[in-house]
């Protein structure tokens, strides 16, 4: 029997429950990311969230794996992990029957970084009806900030 709340169970939902596991997702979000999991290029950063919610959202993400050619972290890994929290974070400030779709983001850099974990930390500036904007800091593993991104989300029913 099915209700209006229990969402649609799909055979590729226990291949993403190890996904989202494995990526800290906190249990009570899985029912939400269930049926598409977090997405390959968040699992192929190798980005592990440590809080979720639509004001606070941090993760973090390792350097090795994510360097171009001088040897640091790629300017666009600062952004995926920016981008990734804030639409997160939107996406639960949504809600069921809503979606949020990034409309903007921006970043700058201030410090490399070559070796070690990088952390991100999502913080709601403005969570309205049809617009969420969240700053990122990313910073290094002795608090220093690396760089500040800044994403605006359009919020929208899901149209059936």
């Amino acid at each position: 029997m099915m209700d209006n709340f229990t969402p649609a169970r799909s055979p590729d939902e226990a291949r993403f429950k190890d996904e989202l596991v494995a990526a800290g997702i906190p249990d009570h979000l899985h029912d939400w990311l269930g049926e598409f999991g977090i997405g390959a290029l968040v699992v192929k950063m190798g980005i592990r969230f440590l809080e979720m919610s639509p004001e606070r959202t941090v993760a973090t993400m390792p350097v090795e794996g994510n360097t171009q050619v001088a040897g640091i972290l790629h300017g666009g890994a600062h952004v995926v992990l920016a981008e990734t929290l804030g639409s997160f974070a939107a996406g639960m400030h949504a809600g069921t029957g809503r979606q949020a779709l990034g409309i903007e983001v921006s970043a700058t850099h201030h410090r490399a970084i070559a070796a070690g974990t990088v952390t991100g930390t999502c913080t709601a500036i403005h969570l309205g009806r049809t617009l969420a904007t969240h700053e990122i800091v990313m910073t290094d593993e002795q608090g220093r900030r690396l760089s500040t991104a800044r994403i605006t989300n359009l919020i929208r029913d899901i149209s059936a």
